[in-house]
């Protein structure tokens, strides 16, 4: 069965566009098949991925309001995963979106056409609770919260898990937690620690054991349209989203059985 994951949190800066492109890489060289779909009109996780986001001649944006087929629309990138680029032009998506009857499962129906081809489906989704964040939270199985462990990570948290729970009831019962990750983690930081702590403390089953270390490679990878594992396979940002795909594949392969 496809396992659709939105990765979100309403705070930018987070690393949530790293973690979906790194977890897309990793989840391929792990043999599975992979699609990242770029759902932020900054279109960085398009970049991130080696693609000119310019000079692409279609877009999710095009799925959503020209019922353009998405497996037309689809790009192999050289890390190996398929993309659904985005660019700027999903900005107007988005205003067009709110006109619609049903907005909500605009993605959602439109991934029923090929969401079988993949084990993966990884949603990259905009800094914001809108109507584009909905979509995802509409498609997708489960979602991923990167954050880091700050204070007003708490409550950015708080606000996206009572937007969650608004969703379970009314558009999507099968949504669940798939695990909040601490990214740009620095252990040697008290606050750090102490709001990883309390992470632990309020969702012992939800944390990731795996942390993602604040790391220059990592930093430097998107700029060489790149994610880490083809940038610098031995880099500890590398190694640290590798085990994650490893930790969140014995996750769903438990939870399967």
């Amino acid at each position: 069965m496809t396992k659709i994951i939105a990765i979100t949190n309403q705070k930018g800066g987070v690393g949530k566009t790293t973690t979906t492109i790194n977890l897309a890489a990793s989840f391929h060289a792990l043999k599975r098949r992979v699609l990242l779909i770029d759902f932020d009109p900054q279109g960085n996780a398009t970049t991130g991925s080696g693609v000119n986001k310019e000079k692409i001649i279609a877009s999710i944006a095009d799925v959503l309001i020209n019922q353009e087929p998405i497996d037309k629309i689809i790009i192999k990138t050289n890390a190996g995963y398929d993309l659904l680029p985005a660019n700027s032009t999903l900005t107007a998506a988005e205003l067009q979106l709110l006109k619609l009857e049903k907005r909500e499962y605009c993605l959602r129906d439109a991934l029923r056409l090929i969401q079988n081809n993949y084990d993966f489906i990884f949603i990259d989704c905009p800094p914001a609770l809108n109507i584009l964040t909905v979509n995802a939270l509409v498609a997708a199985n489960s979602v991923l919260i990167p954050m880091q462990c700050e204070y007003y990570s708490l409550e950015g948290l708080a606000a996206l898990l009572k937007t969650i729970e608004q969703l379970q009831h009314s558009v999507n019962p099968q949504l669940q937690i798939e695990g909040l990750l601490r990214t740009m983690f620095d252990g040697r930081n008290r606050l750090t620690q102490e709001v990883s702590e309390q992470l632990l403390q309020h969702f012992p089953n939800q944390v990731y054991q795996t942390v993602i270390p604040r790391n220059v490679r990592l930093a430097e990878a998107p700029s060489h349209g790149l994610p880490a594992l083809l940038y610098d396979d031995s880099s500890p940002g590398a190694i640290a989203y590798l085990t994650l795909a490893g930790e969140i594949s014995k996750q769903n392969t438990v939870g399967a059985s």
